[in-house]
């Protein structure tokens, strides 16, 4: 084989993200730009990733895009049969030659992504933020995280009672009483 750079381009769309039946999302519209360096006996591959991934909202569950920027590199060799030495090293048979990238895009992609999938404050669907209000956890200094800071007690709010008859959840009484001794 003789050596030589190859470049493709590729459009993913929701087609593309449906027909990988992925657990993360399923839409979507990212721009792929693929350079192959063959080498003697193995092939580097180069990714570069730019787009939008749509993904559910943590918080309120609606739809919500988030960017997608990733540099990936994949190194291809060929060998008796189909293994995955690293996460930048696969080997393919060398009697098939074929490798479908589907599924390392996929992976590139929903790596790329926070942990975290929340809108931009004040952009989260009203009625379902007001029932989750409704029934979340607060600590007094009044944040939305389930967060204890400095052995702050958590209050546990109904959010049709006043502040004045929020009660210590006595669970925690209990366990402050394991920590004096």
């Amino acid at each position: 084989m003789k050596e030589e750079v190859m470049m493709y381009d590729y459009l993913l769309d929701n087609k593309f993200f449906i027909d990988i039946d992925g657990a993360e999302f399923q839409k979507g519209k990212v721009k792929v730009h693929l350079t192959v360096e063959k080498r003697s006996m193995m092939f580097e591959l180069t990714f570069k990733i730019e787009g939008i991934a749509v993904v559910p909202c943590d918080r309120c569950l609606d739809d919500m895009d988030l960017p997608v920027t990733a540099q990936n590199r994949l190194i291809v060799k060929f060998g008796k049969d189909f293994s995955e030495e690293s996460d930048e090293v696969v080997v393919i048979p060398e009697d098939e030659g074929v490798i479908n990238l589907a599924w390392f895009l996929y992976e590139f992609i929903a790596l790329s992504l926070p942990i975290k999938h929340v809108h931009a404050p004040g952009r989260c669907n009203k009625m379902m933020s007001s029932k989750l209000k409704k029934h979340s956890v607060k600590s007094e200094n009044d944040e939305d995280d389930f967060v204890m800071d400095d052995g702050d007690d958590m209050v546990i709010t109904d959010g049709d009672a006043s502040e004045s008859e929020n009660e210590i959840d006595p669970r925690w009484e209990v366990l402050k009483g394991l920590v004096e001794k």
